[in-house]
């Protein structure tokens, strides 16, 4: 399985507590899984569009996309709503929601089982 991380926290391999570094995408190659981390929208929809591209070369895709809880009191303008909504009007579906850290949510979104070849 390849991984592609987006940006990831400072901590990020101590919240997995294992190295996943063999299996980091290198950047030519198609990810399997992208964990992305967003802080607001903007960079949210951003960095959705340019994994646009990825999940029509891998159908089979699973994109973690992950914000501020509220209970981090990070003020931030996107919630798990933005995000399903966003995937909904783009092609994938939310499969999963959890805790990722204290900090931090994750929203899993895939293809849906139709549109993959």
């Amino acid at each position: 399985m390849k991984i592609l991380l987006i940006n990831k926290p400072k901590d990020y391999y101590k919240l997995l507590e294992t190295d996943i570094n063999d299996q980091l995408s290198k950047k030519n190659e198609t990810p399997d899984l992208v964990h992305l981390f967003v802080k607001n929208i903007k960079e949210f929809e951003a960095e959705m569009k340019k994994l646009n591209s990825v999940c029509k070369q891998n159908p089979h895709i699973t994109i973690w996309v992950s914000w501020y809880k509220k209970a981090a009191k990070i003020e931030t303008d996107i919630t798990e709503d933005v995000i399903r909504n966003y995937a909904l009007k783009n092609d994938l579906v939310d499969v999963k929601v959890c805790a990722v850290s204290d900090i931090w949510s994750g929203l899993k979104l895939v293809v849906p089982v139709a549109k993959r070849k």
